[in-house]
Formats: C-alpha cells, sequence, structure tokens
C-alpha cells in the first residue's frame, strides 16, 4: 500500500486515520461519482447532439479545474515540488483527454470504454521502467489483467458489428491514448512516491496549468479551435453540459489522485476498469442498445478477470520439513503426556 505515512485528505474527509476498507470505499465512492456522470455526459455530448472536439471540451475542462482548485483554497505557493516534475505527465495527461475525447467521433462510447479498459496491462508494464517505481507484479495479476484485455477485445469485435461508429482512425486515437494512460498513472504515483508530501490537488493544479498550452497545437493546425468555438456559439447550452460535467470529473480526478497515493498505480487501473464497466452497461440500458451472445461472453472474462484480482494469494502451504518437524514434535509432546500420566498414576496409587 501506499501513502501509510503521510496524511491524506478528500475535500476535508481525513483518509488517514481510517482503516484501509473505508479508504478504498471512500475513493472509490468519489471516483465512480464522478466518471459515471462524465460518461453520461460525454456520451449526449458527442452521439445525441453529435459535437466532437476533444482537444477543444478537454481545454475548456481544463478552465473548469482551475477555478475548482481557486475555490478549494489552493495557490502555488503550497507546492512542495518544483514545476519541472510536472512536464512529462501534462503532456501525456492532456494528450489522453485529447485523443479520449477525439476518438468518440469515430467510436461509440461503449466501443472507446473497452479499449481504454484495457490500460490495467501496460500499466503494470510500464511500472517495471519509470524511474522511482521499478515495480514487479505477481503472475496472477498478469494473468488477471490478460483476462480483462481479452474479454475487452471480444466485447469491442462484437460491438463493431452491432455500432456503425467504428472505424481504424478512432482506434488509433484510443489507442494512443491508452499508451499515455499507462505512462500518466506511473508517472503520477512516482511523484507520491518520491515526496510523499505531495498532495492531490497539488498534482492536478499543476499538470493542468502545464498541460492547457500542449492543447493549442492540435487545436489550430486541425482547425478544431475555431469550428468548435463557432459551433459552441450557436447553441451555448453545450457550455453548461460541459462546465457540470468537469465539476463531476474533478471529483473522480481527486478520488484517483487519492487511490494512487494509498494504493498504488495498477490497483487503481483495476477499480478504473470495474468502473468503466458499469458505465458500459449504463450506456446500453439508457441509451438502449444491443447486446449479443458475444458481449456476454465479453463481460464474463471481465468479472473473471477482477475476481482473479481479488482473490489472496499470499497463503504459503508448509513444507515437507516443516511438517515432518511438526508430526516429531506433536509425537514427543504426546510421549510426555503419557509419561506424565504414568507418574501421576504411581502417586496415586495405595502404598499397601
Amino acid at each position: 500500500m501506499r501513502g501509510e505515512d503521510q496524511a491524506r485528505y478528500l475535500f476535508g474527509i481525513s483518509l488517514s486515520d481510517r482503516p484501509k476498507w473505508q479508504q478504498f470505499l471512500i475513493c472509490s465512492s468519489g471516483f465512480f461519482f464522478g466518471y459515471l456522470i462524465n460518461g453520461i455526459c460525454e456520451e449526449y455530448v458527442y452521439n445525441r447532439l453529435q459535437f466532437s472536439y476533444g482537444w477543444y471540451f478537454t481545454f475548456v475542462q481544463g478552465f473548469v479545474y482551475l477555478v475548482l482548485i481557486y475555490l478549494q483554497g489552493f495557490t502555488p505557493k503550497q507546492m512542495v515540488n518544483p514545476w519541472k516534475t510536472y512536464w512529462k505527465l501534462s503532456a501525456v495527461l492532456m494528450g489522453s483527454h485529447g485523443l479520449t475525447k477525439g476518438s468518440l467521433a469515430f467510436l461509440n462510447y461503449p466501443a472507446q470504454i473497452m479499449f481504454k479498459s484495457t490500460k490495467v496491462l501496460p500499466v503494470m508494464l510500464m511500472g517495471a521502467f519509470v524511474p522511482g517505481l521499478r515495480r514487479k507484479y505477481p503472475v496472477h495479476e498478469y494473468i488477471s489483467a490478460l483476462l480483462l484485455v481479452i474479454g475487452l477485445i471480444l466485447f469491442t469485435l462484437a460491438d463493431a458489428q452491432t455500432s456503425p461508429n467504428f472505424s481504424i482512425i478512432g482506434v488509433l486515437m484510443i489507442s494512443g491514448a491508452l499508451i499515455m494512460d499507462s505512462l500518466m498513472g506511473n508517472l503520477q504515483e512516482a511523484i507520491f512516491t518520491m515526496n510523499p508530501d505531495t498532495t492531490q490537488i497539488e498534482v492536478l493544479f499543476c499538470s493542468t496549468v502545464v498541460g492547457l498550452p500542449f492543447l493549442l497545437p492540435p487545436m489550430i493546425l486541425t482547425g478544431e479551435l475555431f469550428k468548435a468555438w463557432k459551433s459552441c456559439a450557436q447553441h451555448p447550452y453545450v457550455y453548461g453540459v460541459l462546465v457540470f460535467e468537469a465539476m463531476a470529473t474533478f471529483v473522480g480526478q481527486i478520488s484517483v489522485l487519492s487511490l494512487i497515493a494509498i494504493f498504488g498505480a495498477a490497483a487503481t487501473a483495476m477499480i478504473t476498469t470495474a468502473r468503466k464497466a458499469v458505465t458500459l452497461l449504463l450506456s446500453y440500458m439508457i441509451f438502449t442498445k444491443p447486446l449479443t451472445e458475444q458481449h456476454g461472453t465479453g463481460l464474463l472474462l471481465l468479472a473473471m478477470g477482477i475476481i482473479l484480482k481479488m482473490v489472496p494469494v499470499d497463503y504459503k502451504p508448509p513444507s515437507r520439513s516443516a511438517a515432518r518437524h511438526g508430526k516429531s514434535h506433536f509425537k514427543e509432546e504426546i510421549s510426555l503426556g503419557d509419561s506424565r500420566k504414568a507418574e501421576g498414576a504411581e502417586e496415586k496409587r495405595p502404598l499397601v
């Protein structure tokens, strides 16, 4: 577990003086709440309103984050890390957000979720190479991640057959976002590990401030900045949806940073995968999409992977030498007990 020696708070709720299961429950609840709303809003904006401007929407979301962070009372004077710490993190963060949102113009939301859900495997692999972590995982966790990947690929292939909104461009975009996601979680964990005094608000603030300029080149080169501005000016209510989504995602972001600080990047990736499965099912229920047998097989493998991850495997059976030692010790105790009983019987025997 991470962050055992550092005081952690989540929106004023103390986490450090609580048992691990309560920390997990509080952080996961905030994460599920924020990103379930985020998923519904994204599906509504992209597939119902046909607004496919991922870079611009990420840009707007960043400014909403900064306003909310200011209302939380955070200032740059409270930073414990230098600005240069956040350059790599900011680049992959904004790239991931932009590619993820932009891919919805070419993929439907469930297909995007299935690709993103496979990130637990690259997160585990990248953890072995990120400086400050060099993390290794047991074999059963890799098997669990592999089950997730296979199940989600099956689901995605079934989705390509039942949904018309599926293209190779979207697959390439979401694959790029997946690689950046795998780097992002490990970089965040490395920051918390190397400096335990780092707060979740600082990580989000610095990565947003440093990352916003990274969004300008792709917006200008693709012409999305002017198209999105004109389109949103004609339909200003879209900004209301975006602000509401950003506020919910802010709760989810702070919660997921708390999970990374306490439990690590790989464990958090498993939790985000479970969230994506719930969001996926809600998407099919709310927007009435057909489910096939292949969808069911994919979800079954997904559930098997999650269950395997949760099964404890720390138990080790005693070795044969230990077992023989235990048996001999047990026999010695029995013989010692018999001799004591015999001595007691002789003492109680009458002299005559």
